[in-house]
């Protein structure tokens, strides 16, 4: 016989958090941007004046910090050590000039490390992507965006920068602060090691596509805890785009989307496991928890790139809230897979949609609809047993947000 599966972890408070090393704010050297002339009036570019504070300090642990003011800029390399502080009543403000960001539009970030460790931002201000200047027009269906692929700058229809991105890098901590107003994704953690999120809050325009709040990608050892998201896209959005996924925890957190609140599976062909969500508020979603694969499972004939695609295991939704909302009038029946190989495909729609699953543990979760216009979305649970495997479902509860329903 082979041997037994390793259980599903319960969730503890994730070591690894302590083992970061740690800058010690009262020993730590303090850089302030002011020293190397910026001058913080949201009018002038500040870029050379923060890098030059940056690069000055950043071969031991600093703090760089920005005195009370809105420091407007183009992409901000962050080094290695350097912990960005930015202030209560401070801003940093994104540039919204195609020529504020590298050649590359895969390095489009207001704030970018890469290849850097022990790195952070906190403080309690907020980074502004000015997400409205990017807004052609305005609706409440779905704003139409700038996209820069008309310059040839880059290809697709969302050629817009990020907000903050940490490219493989170690040790990464963001904490206190807000991040506003993403043109495109807010936080982006790609293929990082020991990332600790929490007391984050995130405000992305409710009308804006594609503006999701934390993309975690090929990352592992990830805790988000803490955090209050606000966004029109998805919410928490794992991917495994080059590589596995492992050991991702949230807690404590609350979640306000217009689309998925916790999305598994986009643009991903490797797999996920150790992934436990906990005590989590999920409130006007209209697609709420999905676990799909959705785009590595065999599509060669639509798609350019073929995979044997991966498995979502060993998942943990324990002490859920999750209330959707519909926000469309289509009838419903489709299932978008969307970005991906296959697009809108006919499908019923379900509170919870799962696919390529070995291991899920669904725990005092509690699945309320708005009101009753449920024609086509009776049904909480939906996936196919070919491709799911040991489902656990304790105190599990759906229903209309009727008067009375109990949601302790």
């Amino acid at each position: 016989m082979g041997a037994a599966a390793a259980p599903i972890p319960h969730l503890t408070v994730i070591t690894f958090l302590f083992l970061f090393p740690t800058i010690i704010r009262s020993h730590t050297p303090t850089i302030s941007v002011k020293d190397f002339g910026a001058i913080g009036d949201g009018k002038h570019y500040d870029t050379f004046a923060i890098q030059s504070a940056i690069e000055s300090c950043h071969t031991k642990p600093c703090y760089v910090t920005f005195p009370t003011g809105t420091y407007l800029t183009a992409t901000i390399y962050l080094k290695s050590n350097v912990i960005l502080d930015i202030p209560k009543d401070t801003t940093i403000l994104g540039g919204t000039k195609l020529e504020d960001y590298p050649k590359e539009s895969h390095k489009w970030y207001v704030i970018l490390a890469e290849n850097a460790s022990n790195v952070g931002i906190t403080g309690g201000g907020v980074v502004d992507g000015q997400g409205s200047e990017f807004v052609v027009k305005f609706d409440q269906r779905k704003n139409v965006m700038v996209s820069w692929n008309q310059t040839g700058a880059c290809s697709g229809d969302e050629c817009r920068p990020r907000l903050v991105g940490f490219l493989d890098s170690t040790n990464v901590r963001v904490w206190n602060v807000t991040f506003t107003q993403p043109a495109y994704w807010c936080l982006h953690i790609v293929r990082c090691q020991n990332t600790s999120i929490h007391d984050v809050s995130i405000y992305g325009d409710f009308n804006t596509p594609n503006n999701d709040g934390i993309d975690i990608e090929d990352s592992n050892n990830t805790v988000i805890t803490r955090c209050h998201i606000d966004t029109g896209d998805d919410a928490i959005c794992p991917k495994t785009y080059t590589g596995p996924l492992y050991n991702l925890t949230a807690t404590n957190s609350w979640i306000r989307t217009k689309s998925s609140a916790i999305k598994l599976g986009s643009a991903s062909w490797f797999e996920f496991k150790n992934l436990v969500f906990d005590n989590i508020t999920i409130v006007d979603s209209h697609r709420g928890l999905g676990f799909q694969i959705r785009d590595g499972v065999i599509l060669c004939r639509r798609c350019k790139r073929c995979s044997e695609g991966g498995l979502l295991r060993n998942l943990r939704f324990i002490n859920i809230n999750l209330t959707y909302r519909r926000w469309t009038n289509y009838k419903g029946g489709l299932i978008d897979y969307r970005p991906g190989c296959q697009g809108l495909v006919n499908h019923s729609v379900a509170g919870i949609i799962m696919e390529h699953i070995d291991g899920l543990e669904v725990e005092n979760v509690n699945m309320k609809w708005i009101d009753g216009r449920t024609a086509q979305w009776n049904n909480p649970l939906d996936f196919r047993p070919s491709t799911v495997n040991n489902i656990s479902l304790l105190n599990f509860r759906s229903g209309f947000n009727r008067s009375g329903f109990d949601t302790q």
